[in-house]
């Protein structure tokens, strides 16, 4: 899972980011000043920073040229009111990747984190476009397509897609599933994998020459492109 570290002091606007963002899926830690952040990103590997330049202790541009002098290379998004041209010059001098001024929309700062996890995927070579059969799966993007149609998936249903897919032509099991998509240990009283696979199915093989999805009675379940299994 993305690993997201945000640096704001706002209480209520961290609450904002922090819910839309694990909405989609993202693990998000929130923290509030500037020395947490340098003693957290020795320690932790982050996917991406949000950060607040105006924090309590010590600035948000402190902030980018201790890590970078630190070399570490985690993408930066500055979030700040501090919006003049001469704030963003400064915080992209600094070492930041990219700075949004607040007010903003929350679906632009999306594009935006997506933008960046896809430009490090590339430089670290990580391979965005996931394929197999007819299925192709952006991961930078989080969208899916099958035999090039665009599949509609809530981002429950893309993680377990990506789960399934990262385990193609391999069984696993509910318990697997539970605790890869929903991070919960397996309540045999429930039925939200089955449930979420009937969703998935739905939606990956109904309308199409092949099902990708197949039950193996008594195991789990299995992603893999021959009708046979």
């Amino acid at each position: 899972m993305t690993k997201i570290l945000l640096v704001e002091d706002d209480d209520r606007l961290a609450g904002f980011i922090k819910k839309g963002l694990e909405e989609q899926l993202y693990s998000v830690t929130r923290i509030s000043t500037g020395y947490e952040t340098l003693a957290i990103t020795q320690d932790t590997d982050f996917d991406l920073l949000i950060l607040d330049i105006m924090l309590p202790d010590i600035s948000g541009f402190e902030i980018c040229t201790v890590l970078r002098q630190r070399k570490i290379t985690t993408a930066i998004l500055i979030l700040s009111a501090l919006d003049t041209t001469e704030e963003k010059v400064k915080g992209l001098q600094a070492g930041a990747d990219d700075y949004l001024g607040k007010p903003f929309h929350f679906d632009e700062l999306l594009a935006r984190i997506h933008a960046q996890l896809r430009r490090k995927s590339f430089e670290n070579g990580v391979l965005d476009l996931q394929k197999y059969a007819d299925l192709e799966v952006d991961v930078a993007e989080q969208s899916a397509k099958r035999a090039g149609k665009t599949l509609i998936l809530s981002p429950r249903e893309y993680k377990l897609l990506l789960y399934l897919l990262k385990n193609r032509e391999h069984v696993v099991s509910r318990t697997q599933i539970a605790e890869a998509v929903w991070d919960i240990h397996f309540n045999t009283h429930t039925n939200v994998v089955d449930v979420y696979i009937n969703y998935l199915r739905n939606k990956l093989d109904k309308g199409f020459d092949y099902p990708l999805i197949h039950t193996v009675k008594g195991r789990g379940y299995l992603l893999k492109h021959k009708k046979e299994v």
